[in-house]
């Protein structure tokens, strides 16, 4: 039985879940310890007040249902942007620069729906082209080159933010008493991303098809790394470039669409976020958060396509219930702070596999016993 549960917790799946939970978990229980700190009186009722978030109105069905398709909505973008992140880092490339594409999705989508009156659909593909093209860019840079991925994603990041801004800042997309784009619902319906399930979801208006598109482009994803030649050869590629380029295949190329394939991913994320008009662009001095939080969520989920969705929905999750907390007594950036704590031990998960793939000092000592045994054999039979 011993030899079974041990076989079990050999393998990578399961080592990976338990990484990730173990994460999970102490990164709540140091947000705990954070609290007690801070007032020591409320810090049980403060985490509570977290974990419990909108389930607090499970005595109100139609309320819970509505604040659930929020937080749904709302944890679409940051999946996303951990897929496109998630599928470079497959190919052996890291992509930071999901920030800047992200961002340019946001420009297009908005642009083109604010300024132009297009459909929610053209809105959607011209976010996806963008991506791509901004990925791409980013990919040239490292095929031709030889600029690390790394350092021109960065750069790239801060490019689409101040032509974000700059753009975005017109009177045709910015309402600028408000400092802020225009709702879309009201200056162009056609826009807006149709419907989802809103009447199961409380009647959420903003619960639109952005959450089974990412669902289909998670499944997507892993069919295409894991059961196609195209994605063998982007992993083949991403392992040794050198070894790739021997067996025929074209590293440069694989280079370029691999990184032009997580930008589409990224800027889809924008515009099924921000075509929902949940929320309204407002100038920024920094970089969107969702392309530096994708990297976490990807970790945190395995970097596996199911599990990402699993680990991005947790993290919103927490993040969200940071409003339930009592400000008397608490600042709500503390559930913040307890994703910034996860997120950090995310960078532990390799270490948490480690020790669960240590052997056991039983079986060390069998493994000598054997050897000793069968030399001692060998030098009889000589």
């Amino acid at each position: 039985m011993d030899k079974k549960n041990t076989a079990f917790l050999k393998r990578p799946g399961v080592q990976t879940i338990l990484a990730s939970v173990l994460c999970a978990v102490l990164g709540i229980i140091m947000g705990y310890i954070i609290l007690l700190f801070m007032n020591p009186e409320h810090a049980t009722e403060g985490m509570v007040a977290i974990l419990k978030n909108f389930f607090k109105f499970s005595g109100k069905p139609q309320q819970l249902m509505y604040y659930l398709g929020s937080t749904l909505v709302k944890s679409v973008p940051v999946i996303l942007c951990a897929e496109a992140i998630l599928f470079a880092y497959k190919a052996g490339l890291f992509n930071i620069g999901a920030a800047g594409q992200y961002t340019i999705g946001i420009l297009v989508s908005l642009y083109t729906s604010l300024a132009l009156g297009w459909n929610w659909f053209f809105c959607v593909l011209a976010a996806v082209l963008a991506g791509a093209l901004w990925g791409a860019l980013c990919g040239f840079f490292k095929a031709f080159c030889n600029v690390n991925e790394v350092i021109a994603g960065i750069m790239l990041n801060w490019i689409g933010l101040y032509l974000c801004n700059i753009i975005l800042s017109n009177e045709t997309c910015m309402n600028t008493t408000k400092s802020e784009t225009y709702d879309i619902a009201a200056k162009n319906p056609s826009g807006v991303l149709p419907g989802f399930l809103q009447g199961v979801f409380g009647n959420n208006q903003y619960m639109s098809i952005a959450v089974p598109i990412t669902i289909l482009v998670a499944i997507i994803i892993l069919v295409v790394l894991n059961m196609t030649t195209f994605g063998y050869e982007l992993k083949a590629t991403g392992h040794n470039k050198e070894a790739a380029k021997y067996a025929g295949m074209n590293a440069k190329r694989n280079i370029i669409l691999t990184l032009a394939i997580s930008g589409a991913i990224s800027g889809l994320a924008a515009s099924l976020y921000y075509l929902t008009s949940i929320e309204h662009f407002k100038i920024a001095s920094s970089v969107p958060g969702m392309g530096f939080s994708g990297i976490a969520v990807a970790f945190l989920g395995g970097l596996h396509p199911i599990g990402t969705i699993v680990a991005g929905l947790f993290v919103e999750y927490i993040t969200l219930g940071g409003q339930y907390l009592n400000t008397n007594y608490f600042n709500p950036q503390v559930a913040d702070l307890m994703i910034a704590i996860i997120i950090y031990l995310c960078g532990f998960v390799l270490f948490f596999k480690s020790i669960l793939n240590k052997p056991r000092k039983k079986s060390l000592d069998a493994n000598k016993n054997n050897k000793v045994a069968s030399g001692v054999t060998a030098k009889k039979e000589v």
